[in-house]
């Protein structure tokens, strides 16, 4: 640990989240003088007593220590866009569902001029990645009664029980969730990968560091200035390797002046790169949660359960198809059952629309790095109305199974959206003014070839026109996959290390 900044380091990693701390650690084990700086704290190794105890529970979503988005005034109900501001990042406040997606997604990314990222390339890394994280798979028989109801009755509308949701050919069905928990604890990317490796001399973690910009000299990166403890400093580097994620790492790459011209001459910021692409294609599946009343039945067996110690809000999740995705999938089903809330009776199951066409942006407000940027996702404002009619069709769906044999007396009578809401002009207006996300923001600093006007990063990850500065985080995903994006995003780590190392 870094008790104070270091003047210099051969690589500055932006952000000990969940990529971050996978491109450290592998940079770290191949000897490469590494230093990690995290804007939240760095809690230390698994089993400090300074880990939050909501952090560690994988029995539901952490929430402190969020840097506190929104969606402001750009939607009709305001959006919390939870990240976490700590060492682990999102990893430290995820439902620790780790689902791949399917081929087609990753082959997608291949096909667009980004070699080194198809199915088939990235399979292996997968693999170490769920070892790694110490990934196991819930039994049927571990479910909990809302769980395995849904579970269940999801053969009454074609959906099949598989064992896994993580087989890159396979379509829809309902599987128990692999999960990266250990003994009831979040395994974040912290533990993971940089506890085996936090002994190693060179490399060094600093926590409340926030970066403010990349330095930038004749086309190559420099180094960062660092905001702790209330002042600036400023790091020399080698290689600085951006991994903030969709919302932060635009805002570096504004700030640094590397972005799109207009937005930063109006903000006095010097224009280093011009490269419209950073900050815009943000999207996220977007997401609706139902809601029905329960039952005794059902309230006396969670009851029960819960006083045995362990009831997670997740462990079952169906891939399912719209019209408009009818040979692979393009729906999550995700029950929810908020144990947490006590006596309140809330049973839930969402859908996530997984391929949206909606896109919008993340832009810098002001220069200084601690003010709220416009995180403007725009969802649902695809003009075909796609991404709206998904959700639509997945509610329905939704509906159907509720309806089905042994579970309409389990769920009880629908609360949200309602009978309000019954028929589907209804149900798109319900959809439309209550729009939300699925925590999987993606896509601000894409990745393509450089002959692409809105790329970013080259396949390698290697910022166009600046030497020595990369991003790998969820931000470079040129389209979403069909997935939760924990593993993915580990696996972006796995994969943009392995170029750093073969270019050093």
């Amino acid at each position: 640990m870094a008790e104070h900044l270091p003047r210099e380091a051969g690589t500055v990693v932006v952000g000990g989240g969940t990529s971050g701390n996978v491109i450290a650690a592998r940079l770290a084990v191949a000897g490469v003088d590494t230093l990690v700086l995290e804007a939240g704290p760095d809690f230390g190794p698994f089993g400090s007593a300074a880990w939050p105890a909501d952090l560690l529970d994988a029995t539901r979503l952490g929430r402190s220590h969020d840097w506190g988005y929104d969606s402001g005034d750009t939607l009709p109900t305001r959006v919390a866009f939870e990240r976490a501001r700590a060492i682990g990042g999102c990893s430290d406040f995820n439902g620790t569902t780790q689902t791949w997606g399917h081929r087609r997604d990753y082959d997608a990314w291949a096909a667009a001029g980004n070699p080194g990222w198809s199915a088939d390339e990235l399979r292996p890394l997968f693999d170490e990645a769920t070892r790694i994280m110490r990934v196991k798979r819930y039994r049927a028989e571990e479910l909990t009664p809302w769980q395995r109801a849904w579970y269940d009755a999801g053969t009454s509308i074609g959906l099949p029980r598989l064992e896994t949701l993580n087989d890159l050919d396979q379509t829809t069905g309902f599987a128990p969730e692999d999960n990266n928990i250990v003994d009831g604890v979040r395994w974040n990317t912290a533990f993971a990968y940089l506890d085996p490796v936090r002994h190693l001399e060179h490399l060094r973690i600093a926590g409340r560091a926030h970066v403010d910009r990349v330095l930038v000299r004749n086309g190559r990166a420099t180094g960062v200035v660092v905001l702790r403890d209330g002042e600036s400093h400023v790091v020399r580097a080698d290689r600085v390797v951006v991994c903030g994620g969709a919302y932060n790492s635009p805002q570096v790459l504004q700030r640094s002046g590397i972005g799109e011209p207009t937005l930063l001459k109006e903000l006095g910021i010097e224009v280093v790169a011009d490269l419209p692409g950073v900050g815009e294609n943000l999207h996220d599946q977007p997401f609706l949660l139902m809601s029905w009343a329960g039952s005794e039945a059902m309230s006396a067996a969670m009851s029960r359960l819960r006083a045995g110690g362990w009831a997670p809000d997740e462990q079952a999740m169906a891939k399912a198809a719209s019209s408009f995705d009818p040979d692979v999938f393009d729906m999550h089903f995700l029950p929810y059952s908020p144990t947490h809330r006590g006596e309140e009776k809330r049973w839930s199951c969402g859908v996530g629309a997984l391929l949206p066409r909606s896109r919008g942006h993340v832009r810098i407000r002001s220069l200084d790095p601690e003010d709220k940027p416009l995180i403007d996702h725009r969802f649902l404002s695809d003009p075909e109305g796609h991404d709206a009619q998904v959700l639509a069709e997945g509610v329905e769906q939704l509906r159907a199974i509720a309806a089905s044999p042994g579970m309409r007396d389990v769920v009880g009578c629908e609360l949200r959206p309602g009978p309000d809401a019954a028929d589907r002009g209804a149900l798109l207006r319900h959809i439309r003014a209550n729009p939300d996300n699925y925590w999987h923001p993606v896509g601000t600093c894409g990745m393509g070839p450089a002959s692409d006007p809105d790329a970013v990063v080259g396949q390698d990850g290697q910022v166009h026109g600046i030497a020595g500065l990369s991003v790998a985080d969820c931000s470079i995903m040129p389209t979403i996959p069909r997935a939760t994006t924990a593993m993915p995003a580990v696996v972006i780590g796995e994969r943009v290390a392995r170029f750093l190392l073969a270019t050093r």
